[in-house]
């Protein structure tokens, strides 16, 4: 049988995993992220996808750099035929690239070349796109560039967020590799090359990504908001604190006010005006130092009233 090295590190990449091994592949080693301190209390928590290997008993490698000569060594001694990565978090060198007869294969979350990068999910909720999907790709030394071996597309629903699109997607690329591998094995696959001039990026959301701007478009915040639901989370500033805002809902509510005021207060939650003639409604939130909430508990009791303002 040919030797499988699987490299991945979060909850997306263990499904793919997952389907290597039920597919009867013999994954000889599965690289990963090293343990990190999560919590308050900094408790060192080992990678999702660790904890499927372990539990399987394949052995786990975990360098701190994977291009350091050591850590190639150590990945070369399994003899791979084939690579599989799926969210490893580093690039790899060309000497592990090149190592494999069958290649080194990505399964990314998005319809490259749209959404080379980290955090395509999230982009593609924020963009207000109605479908993204999955593909497989060869690895080379560029990012997310490599020959397209297949895809597949998954619809973003209006109620979608990041992370039922997250579970969507890492079903739909183990479903998709189980598809790929027997005939990419058997050379019937013609890989093609990406279209440089439809790429597109989605690098790792930053702080700024997260801050609302109430002058925007109300459909536009309604994506930002579920765009970052459940991770990291948008944000505004109330009373020179920062409010977390969860969840959303568009509101057919009308109003002269400028953006970022609260127009209506409701049994569910609170109506903010936007930058255009639509307003959002929200109906979770999270107050400072508070933990996530129903919007309409936190308004209970005049904790927000109608005229105030986000920033």
């Amino acid at each position: 049988m040919m030797n499988v090295i699987f490299m991945g590190t979060p909850d997306f990449a263990v499904p793919v995993l997952q389907q290597l091994i039920d597919d009867d592949y013999q994954v000889v080693a599965v690289v990963t992220q090293p343990d990190r301190p999560k919590g308050r209390k900094k408790t060192l928590t080992p990678p999702p996808v660790k904890a499927l290997a372990v539990a399987q008993g394949i052995p786990v490698l975990q360098p701190e750099k994977i291009r350091v000569p050591e850590a190639v060594d150590e990945i070369l001694a399994y003899e791979p035929d084939l690579i599989v990565t799926c969210a490893y978090g580093q690039i790899l060198p060309e000497s592990i690239l090149n190592a494999p007869s069958h290649g080194a294969i990505n399964v990314h979350a998005s319809l490259l070349p749209e959404y080379r990068g980290g955090a395509p999910i999230h982009k593609a909720i924020i963009d207000g796109k109605k479908e993204t999907g999955v593909t497989i790709m060869y690895m080379v030394k560029a990012m997310d560039a490599g020959d397209i071996l297949s895809q597949v597309t998954v619809p973003i629903e209006e109620t979608d967020n990041v992370g039922t699109m997250h579970d969507k997607l890492s079903q739909a690329g183990a479903r998709l590799l189980s598809e790929t591998l027997p005939a990419l094995l058997k050379g019937e696959i013609h890989p093609v090359p990406q279209e440089e001039a439809k790429v597109t990026y989605s690098p790792t959301i930053r702080r700024e990504d997260e801050k609302i701007d109430w002058h925007k478009p109300g459909e536009s915040i309604y994506n930002q908001i579920r765009g970052l639901n459940p991770f990291p989370g948008a944000y505004t500033v109330y009373k020179d604190q920062v409010m977390k805002l969860w969840e959303a809902k568009k509101a057919a509510i009308e109003s002269a006010e400028p953006p970022g005021t609260v127009i209506a207060i409701e049994k569910d939650g609170f109506v903010v005006q936007t930058g255009d003639s639509t307003a959002v409604k929200i109906v979770e939130c999270q107050p400072a130092g508070k933990k996530r909430m129903r919007a309409g508990d936190f308004v209970r009791g005049g904790a927000l009233n109608k005229g105030e303002r986000f920033v």
